[in-house]
This record gives structure tokens, C-alpha cells and sequence, in this order.
């Protein structure tokens, strides 16, 4: 190699590499989400809208396209009140994120949640606080893929303070006997009837035993709707 080129390649090849890292350093990405939702945005929204944004807010999560959010800040933008736009009944499940699968933030979502998610005297006055006193414009009762609570409830399980829990979902297990196959909790297919009945027996009882959200769907001020969560693809059906 001639010496002059020898000596030049060298020097260009670090400013070029230099230039890169500067570019890549110049790069940055936008800040994180710290926005909070305020009482004249929900008021702005419809309980369809609602829904809308938690079926996208859903999407977002399957695809790993989910908002970038800055948690500290929001934490402390929600202190004085809160305005959220929806109640969520959930599992008591550590694999079910309810803010994650729906890709909402701090203050944007109530939740509720327990073993089986079953509707309970408690849960509904929790649900009429929600809706009728604090606002949100939208109830979802959220089943999921190979509940254990509702394994348990299939298999007649006896353990404690869990047997009389699991009570509350044997009119699931009643209401799936006309399933065509293997009906045993060793079957994902009727674990999943039995979830899907157990969602659609606790939109009947709060329209049932809360004249207060019959009234309040009724009159289009919430929606009540129901879903079923996949563990393994983070996707949802749901169930109005």
C-alpha cells in the first residue's frame, strides 16, 4: 500500500466512526408519557370511546408497541384526584397486568380484583363507586386463560377459606355441562367455556343486583362489558 494512503486511511476511518457516535448520540428518544387524565378529558369521552381505546391500548400491548410512561411523574400528578375512565374486575392472577394489558396509565383505571373474578356484594358497591360516584364510564368483568380459581371450582376443591370461594364459580361449571368434549379440568377448551360462562354470569349480576349501573347502562352514562384474556399471546376476546 502506497505510505501516503497508509498514513490517511487510518485518521479518516476514526472521524468517520466519530461521526457516527455523534449521529447516534444526537438520537434520542421522545420523553416519556407523564400526561394524566383530567376530569374535563373523561367528560369529553363516551363509554364506547372507552372501549375503543382499551381494545387499541390492547393491540398496543400484543404487538409491544406500548406508551412510554414516566410512573414518578404521574404518581405525583394524580395526588390531588383521580378520573379514571374505567373499572376493571380482574383475577387475582400475577400474570394478568390489567394498566399493561390495556396500555393505561397511572389514574386511568380502577381495579378490582379476586380469585375467579366473581362478583360479589362487595365488588358491586365497589362498581357503583366507581361509576356513579367517582365517574368512570365503563365496567369490564376480564376472565383468563388456565385460571386456576377456575380449575379449582371444576375439580371440587377443598382447602380452607378457598372452598367457599370457590362456590361462587360452580354456576359456571353448571351452566358449561352441555360442552361436547372431555369436561375435566385437564382440558383447556372447557377450562375456557367455563371462564367465558363465568364473565357472562357476572355482567347478569350486576345488571341484576345494581339497579343503580342497570340504570346507568340503560341509560348510556357506562358500558358493561366482559373479555377473556390469552396468557399466551396477550390478546383478549370479548364478550358484550
Amino acid at each position: 500500500m502506497n505510505p501516503l494512503y497508509k498514513n490517511t486511511l487510518y485518521p479518516l476511518s476514526l472521524l468517520g466512526l466519530a461521526a457516527i457516535l455523534a449521529a447516534c448520540m444526537r438520537h434520542e428518544e421522545p420523553p416519556a408519557d407523564d400526561h394524566v387524565i383530567s376530569a374535563e378529558e373523561r367528560a369529553r369521552l363516551t363509554p364506547d370511546e372507552v372501549l375503543q381505546q382499551f381494545k387499541e391500548g390492547n393491540q398496543r400491548f400484543h404487538s409491544g408497541h406500548v406508551t412510554r410512561r414516566n410512573h414518578s411523574e404521574q404518581v405525583r400528578k394524580s395526588a390531588p384526584g383521580q378520573f379514571p375512565k374505567a373499572m376493571v374486575l380482574s383475577c387475582l392472577d400475577s400474570r394478568v397486568p390489567v394498566e399493561d394489558v390495556f396500555d393505561q396509565g397511572i389514574g386511568d383505571v380502577f381495579v378490582g380484583r379476586v380469585a375467579g373474578n366473581f362478583v360479589n356484594e362487595d365488588l358491586l358497591g365497589s362498581m357503583e363507586f366507581a361509576c356513579k360516584v367517582a365517574g368512570a364510564k365503563m365496567i369490564l368483568v376480564m376472565g383468563h386463560q388456565h385460571c386456576g380459581a377456575i380449575r379449582g371450582a371444576i375439580d371440587d376443591v377443598k382447602l380452607g377459606h378457598l372452598t367457599s370461594l370457590l362456590q361462587n364459580i360452580k354456576p359456571a361449571v353448571a351452566k358449561s355441562q352441555d360442552f361436547p368434549g372431555e369436561k375435566t379440568s385437564a382440558n383447556p377448551l372447557f377450562v375456557k367455556r367455563v371462564a367465558e360462562n363465568n364473565v357472562r354470569l357476572a355482567l347478569a349480576k350486576i345488571r341484576a343486583e345494581s339497579p343503580i349501573l342497570k340504570e346507568m347502562e340503560d341509560k348510556g352514562e357506562i358500558k358493561i362489558v366482559g373479555a377473556f384474556y390469552r396468557l399466551t399471546d396477550g390478546t383478549l376476546e370479548f364478550i358484550e
